[in-house]
């Protein structure tokens, strides 16, 4: 027999309320729901808000101890808000999480993205950073006139061959610190399609603690992992440990990592297409060091960022004294960032206070008083950062858009535009739950692309200024 909607959130609501982390719900899962959203990350708190708002019941399961996924605020470590994957969102003028956490009243400011540049124990003169800012345009026109050619190749490819000592750099730059991906292998294509992101937003509180409010009022079962999915015909389902929950479709948000790895099964098989989509948009890496450096030993300001050039591509982002506390953030990315991560906290650490010593000297380093780390790629319910297409691999990004009868895919890997960032999934989580409600009736509205209102990068356009300032922004975690 169906739940009516106020016996449904009785029910919901119980469960959440009785939900301790790591174990079982004091009262049981509603067995009948409409829809169903596993994951309780940026898309998959948009797509339950957004199928609240029409009336409709829903839950959302979500395997990990928190809301949040990839946007996680950690306020115990260091007594300050400390955001181990997003931080920052990008399009303030259509971002419709802006608009969101002034409504709840969390305060937003701009993050000052920063140009400035390190060459060994010396800030970068204005000589040198001209030459970057440079340097920097070359590159990214070359990667915006190999995308208009509609083959998608790497982007270290296409890369000019005049980039000089600032090659290592600018692959840090636009490749690792911006999608979590080296630019051999990075597609050309996705590179190309991403609005600029040169306009960031901070959230005084954490983008973790943002998403946990924006959730508050929805049905979510933590600790609550899927184990099976059956979605044909009308044996709509999903498996958990607590038992199964009929519905009438499900919108899945999990990492395209974690889909193709296989942690969810699903009754029929998903199609190959659709999984071999998913393995095209594979997560890059992009960890995060974080120092408490009391007295500012680096004598940098608030939320101030620097680069480094390298050489060598061992290297880093550095965000210092963030909110005015203490505290330091030393960002790796890419294939380094990956190596790296995987060798453990002490070997990341161990990298974090050579480099500042390499940078600033020995006292600076010797003035960490603590510190803490992240480690996306080894995390079960993530495994990676952020979705960046491999070369080749763009036009998967429509493919896993796609809607199979009554289960819907959405996350970061599904925008053809605002890839790899919060308000990308959130905005997909929107289209998902959009898509499910007509499949189930419950709205008559025509689809709206979500990526229509973004129009590709005109790179031949761009100011040095504007270029660099994209150049330090992190578009999601992970």
């Amino acid at each position: 027999m169906r739940m009516t909607r106020r016996d449904f959130l009785s029910a919901s609501a119980a469960c959440v309320a009785g939900m301790g982390i790591g174990r079982a719900p004091a009262a049981p899962l509603p067995r009948d729901v409409e829809i169903v959203v596993i994951g309780a990350g940026a898309a998959g708190i948009a797509a339950a808000r957004r199928i609240q708002a029409a009336n409709r019941t829903v839950l959302v399961v979500e395997a990990a101890d928190r809301i949040g996924g990839r946007c996680h605020t950690d306020t115990r470590t260091f007594g300050t808000p400390f955001d181990r994957g997003a931080r920052w969102l990008f399009e303030p003028d259509t971002n419709p999480m802006i608009r969101l956490a002034r409504s709840v009243g969390t305060e937003m400011f701009p993050a000052q993205l920063g140009q400035k540049i390190r060459i060994g124990r010396r800030n970068a003169r204005a000589g040198e950073t001209e030459q970057f800012l440079a340097a920097l345009v070359r590159a990214r026109r070359a990667i915006g006139e190999a995308a208009r050619g509609k083959i998608d190749v790497a982007c270290a490819s296409v890369l000019p061959g005049d980039l000089d000592v600032w090659a290592q750099t600018i692959d840090f730059v636009i490749g690792a610190s911006a999608t979590g991906k080296d630019l051999k292998d990075l597609s050309v294509m996705d590179r190309a399609s991403a609005p600029e992101r040169n306009a960031a937003i901070d959230c005084k509180h954490g983008l973790g603690v943002l998403l946990a409010t924006l959730g508050q009022a929805i049905p979510v079962s933590l600790s609550m992992p899927v184990s099976r999915v059956t979605w044909a015909g009308r044996a709509i389902g999903v498996e958990t440990p607590a038992g199964r929950i009929d519905a009438r479709a499900v919108i899945i948000t999990v990492s395209v990592n974690v889909l193709t790895a296989g942690n969810i099964r699903f009754t029929p098989d998903l199609p190959k297409r659709s999984l071999d989509a998913a393995a095209k948009l594979s997560l890059g890496s992009y960890d995060r060091i974080a120092l408490w450096l009391p007295n500012n030993p680096l004598g940098l300001g608030h939320n101030e960022t620097m680069i480094e050039q390298s050489s060598d591509g061992k290297t880093a982002l550095l965000v210092a004294n963030a909110g005015g506390s203490s505290l330091c953030t030393i960002d790796i990315a890419g294939s380094f960032g990956r190596d790296l991560s995987a060798q453990g906290a002490g070997a990341m650490t161990a990298f974090a206070t050579e480099w500042l010593t390499k940078l600033f000297g020995s006292d600076a380093a010797a003035g960490v008083k603590q510190s803490a780390v992240t480690r996306w790629n080894a995390d079960p319910y993530a495994l990676g950062a952020m979705s960046a297409a491999e070369p080749g691999g763009h036009p998967s990004r429509r493919i896993l858009m796609e809607p199979l009868g009554n289960l819907f895919l959405a996350g970061d890997a599904a925008h053809e535009t605002l890839w790899g960032t919060v308000n990308g999934a959130w905005e997909s989580g929107e289209r998902a739950a959009d898509a499910a409600l007509r499949k189930i009736g419950a709205s008559k509205e025509p689809a709206q692309p979500s990526a229509s209102k973004h129009k590709p990068l005109r790179h031949d356009r761009r100011t040095p200024s504007r270029s660099a300032n994209d150049a330090f922004g992190f578009p999601l975690p992970r």
